[in-house]
């Protein structure tokens, strides 16, 4: 989960959105952000306050009102986790730490350096944030550095430029979208929750594909492509659903394959049709989104897709698929004024 900060971005509501989703819970939810890149005009400054506000949070027992930053969940977490920050103080990329209690699994709130996020090579579960700087022309290819990990759930950006924010958010490949704002804490109803990827594949929890997965639907009814979705005032919730990508249809016979195929390219997503292809050759095969299939021998399916590297692939065993053809997308955007909404201000200023 990464957040980018622009040189635009208003420093105190960057910097309080930073801190509630990188330390909040001690770091443990599965949204909290883990990589912050920051334009290196305001990097200096953006840091002296983050550290600042870190220094402010309190630290102790969760069940008192006072406390800001628990332990995390236990003594194997907590070594993973301090061994981690050791590792990165003995090469000098310690920005920030703080003392924590003695008893109990707890763990400093750290500020780590790095490059890029291509050299972190596992999600750490806790409260430490890793923080690179770009150079502003380079916000494409951070977007695209993002998109190489392979997970995609958050995102969040803090810009007051709207050409900006709209090249981050079409670009990135993740499920849910934060302008302005922290980027934990989703809302059912409001912020349907999924990634992608390596994040998730199936329906967003709390959305309107939700309930569909969990009875047998004799007809179907097409969602429209995009909903506004209810919200608190000050705040947009746009919902859309996407066409997955490329799908294997494999039948197993040519007239299932191809009926696969039909109900796939009617909902805008490309087709590779191979009927009866195997489990091993299924291994093999690159740049597939998914795999449809309505034969008998479905245990080795899933076993050749576990077995693959990169995204997780759904199998998809329905007849009436097409909503399985769809990612969907959740974009939540901070719309008040002292929140900096970019196409408030790039309104009033054409």
């Amino acid at each position: 989960n990464a957040m980018i900060v622009d040189s635009t971005a208003l420093p105190e509501q960057a910097v309080r959105d930073i801190v509630i989703s990188a330390f909040q819970s001690a770091g443990q939810r599965c949204s909290a952000l883990r990589m912050l890149y920051l334009q290196e005009d305001v990097a200096d400054t953006l840091l002296e306050m983050l550290y600042g506000a870190i220094d402010a949070q309190s630290i102790g027992d969760p069940w008192l009102l006072s406390t800001d930053i628990g332990p995390v969940i236990d003594d194997t977490a907590a070594t993973m986790i301090r061994g981690h920050i050791a590792s990165a103080a003995q090469e000098g990329r310690v920005l920030k730490s703080m003392s924590v209690p003695k008893d109990g699994h707890f763990v400093p709130p750290t500020v780590i350096a790095l490059n890029d996020i291509s050299e972190l090579e596992r999600e750490l579960f806790g409260p430490v944030l890793h923080v690179a700087r770009y150079k502003a022309h380079k916000l494409t290819r951070v977007v695209n550095d993002i998109n190489a990990t392979g997970y995609g759930l958050t995102f969040g950006i803090h810009s007051r430029i709207h050409d900006r924010v709209e090249l981050a958010t079409n670009q990135i490949d993740a499920g849910n979208i934060y302008v302005n704002r922290n980027q934990i804490g989703a809302i059912v109803g409001s912020q349907p929750f999924g990634g992608k990827g390596l994040s998730g594949t199936g329906p967003k929890a709390g959305g309107p594909l939700y309930l569909h997965r969990f009875y047998k639907e004799t007809t179907f009814t097409r969602l429209p492509k995009e909903m506004e979705l209810p919200g608190p005032t000050g705040e947009s919730n746009q919902w859309s659903r996407h066409p997955r990508g490329l799908i294997l249809c494999a039948g197993p016979s040519p007239e299932d394959a191809q009926a696969q195929a039909q109900i796939a390219q009617n909902e805008g997503c490309d087709t590779l049709v191979r009927p009866a292809i195997s489990a091993d050759e299924l291994i093999e095969l690159e740049d597939i989104n998914g795999v449809v299939y309505w034969g008998t021998d479905v245990r080795s399916f899933r076993q050749a897709l576990a077995q693959r590297d990169g995204a997780i692939l759904p199998l998809i065993t329905n007849r009436q698929f097409a909503p399985y053809c769809w990612v969907e997308r959740h974009l939540c955007i901070d719309t008040t004024a002292s929140g900096g909404n970019a196409e408030l201000l790039a309104a009033v200023t054409a």
